[in-house]
């Protein structure tokens, strides 16, 4: 029996005060002004909450077994198939924000998310957003996966926990790629390669999103009009 069993902290203990604390440390960081001190001190708590409820509800599986079956080994199977996948999950969202633009509600609900990445310094929104993933991971396809059905309860868990913002893209983002990071995680056994494909997706996500959606409260110029002048 381990300390923390000794002490009466079971695992589901620490995944129930994780996931209730990280939601009202998601919900107070979005309502927070952006580049403020109070949101980098909220984001940074919300990543030590998931680490600290994954590592308190026990060991994380980090490669697992699965890459060992893959053709190339290791590096294919948990570093350049994770990197791929999260360009081209990327590209999908990337798609997707330019048709969403041009609706009026879609596009306010994403601006009002990608708002905090222009906002203030952008490496340290990168670092912390790239420390939030790796977090997630640890959380959700590391201490919260287990069960018959894990990719389905872990996707509802984090639409659960993203549905405290209130806001539809983002819950919508949520539920898309918890399934793309839970088909890792059962491919290859371990938090590893979904870390990876989070930190790419997230990356890229910041670094290209954004100036799509920095005029969100006017609609876009349709294709062969000429704007307006300022």
């Amino acid at each position: 029996m381990t300390a923390r069993r000794a002490a009466g902290l079971s695992a589901a203990a620490w995944h129930g005060a994780a996931g209730l604390g990280a939601a009202a440390l998601l919900r107070s960081s979005f309502a927070a002004k952006a580049g403020s001190t109070r949101f980098y001190l909220l984001t940074t708590c919300l990543a030590g909450t998931w680490t600290a409820g994954a590592l308190g509800a026990g060991p994380i599986p980090w490669r697992g077994d699965g890459w060992r079956t893959s053709p190339g080994g290791a590096a294919r199977a948990l570093i350049v198939v994770p990197v791929v996948t999260g360009a081209a999950t990327f590209a999908v969202f990337y798609g997707a924000a330019r048709v969403a633009r041009r609706h009026r509600t879609l596009r306010r609900a994403i601006a009002s998310v990608l708002r905090y990445a222009d906002a203030g310094s952008t490496p340290l929104v990168v670092l912390i957003a790239s420390s939030s993933g790796v977090a997630e991971e640890l959380f959700f396809r590391g201490a919260l996966w287990s069960g018959s059905r894990p990719l389905r309860t872990t996707t509802l868990a984090y639409a659960a926990s993203t549905a405290a913002t209130g806001n539809p893209a983002l819950i919508l983002a949520g539920l898309i790629t918890s399934v793309i990071f839970g088909w890792q995680r059962a491919a290859t056994g371990g938090v590893l390669a979904p870390a990876v494909t989070h930190l790419t997706w997230s990356v890229l996500m910041l670094r290209y999103l954004p100036p799509l959606f920095r005029n969100a409260d006017q609609p876009p110029v349709p294709a062969g009009q000429p704007a307006k002048a300022a």
